[in-house]
């Protein structure tokens, strides 16, 4: 069964960091990603990774946040450094792997608030 599980979400101050992990299981990945949901808009894209390692992210998280993977462990994380009260949302982890046809997986979501 392929699927993914969240972790790391919690309340965090403005400015301050934190780190979301994803475990991977029952498929071999190629991108990789993390998407947002914040109340009342649409899923958006924060950053994806490819299984070689290339990195894209939103222009809203450039220069704070960071995305990474480890092939060997089936793992995707995001570092979130300097957030902003408009990062909150519950975040999803995103995986491709092939099946006869390229096909997504998600995760069941973690929601992040950032507040004081």
């Amino acid at each position: 069964q392929v699927q993914l599980v969240e972790s790391g979400g919690g309340l965090v101050q403005p400015g301050g960091s934190l780190r979301l992990s994803c475990a991977a299981s029952g498929s071999t990945f190629n991108d990789m990603g993390w998407y947002r949901q914040a109340p009342g808009k649409q899923r958006e894209l924060v950053a994806t990774i490819s299984s070689g390692g290339t990195a894209t992210y939103a222009d809203s998280v450039k220069g704070r946040f960071t995305i990474s993977r480890d092939n060997g462990k089936n793992t995707v994380s995001l570092q979130m450094n300097s957030v902003k009260s408009e990062d909150t949302g519950v975040y999803y982890c995103n995986a491709a792997f092939f099946l006869f046809r390229r096909r997504e997986v998600w995760g069941q979501g973690t929601l992040v608030t950032v507040s004081s």
